[in-house]
Parts: C-alpha cells; structure tokens; sequence
C-alpha cells in the first residue's frame, strides 16, 4: 500500500514538473517569435545565453558595444533561451517607467531577491494600491574625517593609504540611521560591526561560479536564492536587519518623541493615527525599516566611494569645491542645490558617470505596445510589442554616456557640464535615471 503511495505520489509530482517545463517553454518559444524582428547578438552559449559574457565582462560594457552596433533597442538571450530587451530608446523608457509603470513590474527573481533580503517592504512590493499604501517620505561625514585623522596620528606619517570603499559603506549606514530614524549605527569606529559585515557579505562582487549561476537563474528559477552558501548569507542579513530595525522600532515607540521630521517619526504619527487595521504591523515596519536601511547603504556607499576617487583625480576641481564648501553650516535641499552649484555638479555629475545601479530591470505583465522616439533598423515602426513576461533592462550607463545629450565628451568626468546646461537653460531632469523616476 504505501509502494503505491509513494508511486502515485512521485506521478503527480512528475506530472507537476513535466507541466511547469511545458508551460515555461511555450511562453519562451511564444515570447521568441514576436521578438524575432528585434536584432541582437546570436546566444554565445546554447545553456547560458549571454550571462557568461556579462558576468565576465567590465560592468555596464558589454551593453555600450551592443548598443553602438545594433541601436537604441537590442534583444539579447539569458540562461535556458529567456529573452531580454535592453532598452535605451528615450520615449520608450519613459512610457516604461513613467507612463505605465504598472504595466512593467520588477521581474519576480528581482522581487524574490528583495523579499528574501529585506521582507516585504517598499522595494518589494507592486501594484498602485499597495505602493501607495506604503510610499513614504524617506551629517555624519566629521566622524569619519575624524577617524581618518586618528588613523594619520596613529601611523605618524604623511601619507597613508585608506580603502575608501569600506568607510564609505560605513558612513551610509550612520548617515541613514542618523537622517531616517534619529539613530546612530555607530559604524565609523573602525571596530568590528555586524550589520555592516553582513551587508558586505552580501554586495560584495566575488568571482564565483556559485554567484554567477545564482545570478543567470534567478530571473527564471527564484527560489534559487535560497540555496547555498549565498543563500545562508541572504538569510543571516535579512536576520541581522530585522533584528536592529526591530529594536530601533520598539524603541522609538517607548520614547515616543515625534518632534523631528525623520521618517521614524513619520512612521510613529502614522501608526497612531491609523484605524484598527488599516496600519502596518511590525514585521511590515520592520520590512520598511530594512529597505531603506540597504537601499540607502548600496547607492550612498558607491556614490560617496566613485565622488571621492573623482576628486582624488583633479586637483584644481578638489580644491574649488573645498574653496565653495568651506564654513558651510547645515543647509536645506534647496539650499544645497543654490548655493553650492559646483557641489550638486560633483554630485550629478558622479551619478551620471557612475550609477549606483547600472541596470534598471522590469517584467512586462501583459502584451503591451510600446511607443519609440525612432523605428526600429530597417522598418517604419515607431512602436515595440512586448510580450508578457518579456525582461527588459535598461542599461543606464548607455543612457548617459549618450553623446547626442551630453556631447562628445560624455565619457569624461567634467561637472561644469551641469553648471552650463543650468545657465544654458536646459533642464534635462530625465536624463538622470540613477533612481529610476525618483
């Protein structure tokens, strides 16, 4: 009797898998005929696609040279023969992130990432009525020029080598505890600190083939996320972040202060003035807390790491900003932005050059139209049919290294090039996608 359990129970399960394979490779063969008309390089591997070639390959290049030969719209294999579009086409990007945002979606290995990491918070979740259920308005750096200066006397030298990236990590967590939730990481001591070790752990860019497999599948096989040694490493930062963005929460509930404008307080007033059931409860604020705490310490951590290797190039730039920054009190965003022109051209100009994030992702939820600025190469068409479940990418550093926007010295680091199109009249604000539409 239980033989023939067993057997019933492996043809079912059978039965489960042979449909799944089934239904995978129709959507693929499907999704491939309507893209057949889009050019693109021929897959350089018939069980990878290209990912071997993009996990290998100098971050952000191998998008430029597809680009440059076969235009604004390119199709291009993943692992198993999924198809992706990269896209760069400008009216097509807008309608993608702006227009109909909702029609394209994180891809699910995207989603599954975020909510193995961080919970089901903001940068998880999709739809319009969960966003807006959740959308929320979310200067430590004298500490670590202090711990740099501890560490000149400490080497009684006039010269010192610091690893940038590491404190520049550090002084993005500080800087979000500090600015999102009035609390103090503590990170820029230079002792040992887990949260920060954890994140390390788990953006750090190792040459494995355990991290390349999990980045071709993921897009396809989600759950592949949660097997391995990356896998542990997923779920003890997911567990190290829940666990300081809880203490942070039921702290601040104890203390109660809801006098400042931080997003903790924000949060505070919004659980007290909601109704029975219509707030979050603690793992969601948890699942917030999360998000924010490691989208802020990837995206600050690089942006403050490639500004400071910038100026580290250009000596005279170095010193023009020091000269327009020096005696600068706390100023506001507005003030930021006019009183120290050539400081929010650093800082544009770094993302520009040098995006946080070099792919912006999503998933086509339906067949949808997408309108373009040009045709595609050799016909009349001004619009793209995607179809559902269709990949796109959107490589930002093709986008804006873009010489017909930004001129034929696009790829060089010039951030008066802001300070002119200001005064030029040119706004532009598009053509900055380091943050999506954000």
């Amino acid at each position: 009797m239980s033989w023939k359990l067993v057997s019933n129970a492996f043809i079912i399960c059978f039965g489960y898998v042979l449909l799944f394979l089934l239904r995978t490779s129709l959507r693929f063969l499907k999704v491939r005929l309507a893209l057949k008309h889009i050019p693109g390089p021929r897959p350089s591997s018939l069980l990878w696609g290209e990912e071997w070639l993009l996990y290998h390959s100098l971050p952000g290049s191998t998008y430029l040279n597809w680009h440059k030969e076969y235009g604004k719209v390119v199709k291009f294999t993943g692992a198993f023969g999924h198809q992706v579009l990269s896209i760069t086409d400008p009216r097509a990007i807008s309608f993608i992130i702006g227009e109909s945002i909702y029609a394209f979606p994180k891809p699910n290995g995207v989603r599954e990432w975020f909510r193995a990491t961080l919970g089901e918070g903001i940068l998880w979740v999709e739809g319009k009525t969960a966003h807006e259920k959740q959308r929320r308005i979310l200067a430590p750096a004298l500490r670590m020029v202090t711990e740099w200066a501890a560490l000149f006397d400490r080497r009684q030298s006039e010269e010192i080598e610091i690893e940038i990236t590491h404190w520049a990590g550090r002084f993005a967590l500080d800087t979000i505890g500090r600015a999102a939730f009035s609390y103090d990481f503590n990170c820029l001591s230079d002792s040992p600190h887990s949260l920060a070790e954890a994140l390390d752990g788990l953006t750090n860019s190792e040459n494995s083939l355990s991290s390349f497999y999990m980045r071709a599948l993921f897009w396809i096989f989600p759950s592949v996320l949660s097997i391995g040694k990356k896998g542990q490493m997923i779920r003890l930062t997911k567990q190290e972040l829940g666990a300081i963005a809880s203490r942070m929460w039921q702290d601040a509930k104890v203390a109660g202060d809801e006098r400042d404008r931080t997003l903790m307080t924000l949060m505070l007033k919004a659980d007290k003035a909601s109704g029975p059931g219509q707030g979050m409860n603690e793992e969601e604020v948890v699942s917030q807390m999360r998000s924010i705490i490691s989208a802020g310490y990837e995206t600050v951590s690089a942006v403050i790491a490639w500004t400071l290797y910038e100026l580290s190039r250009d000596q005279i730039l170095q010193a023009k900003l020091r000269e327009e920054i020096h005696g600068a009190t706390e100023a506001s965003f507005d003030e930021l932005n006019s009183k120290y022109p050539l400081l929010d051209a650093v800082v544009k100009e770094t993302l520009r050059l040098h995006p946080p994030i070099l792919e912006n992702h999503h998933e086509a939820s339906e067949t949808t139209i997408v309108p373009l600025s040009d045709p595609l190469p050799g016909t009349s068409e001004m619009h793209l049919v995607v179809p559902k479940g269709t990949i796109i990418a959107i490589p930002l550093n093709v986008i804006q290294t873009d010489e017909v926007v930004w001129g034929a010295d696009a790829e060089l680091f010039r951030p008066q090039r802001w300070i002119d199109r200001k005064k030029a009249g040119i706004r532009g604000g598009r053509d900055l996608l380091a943050f999506s539409e954000g």
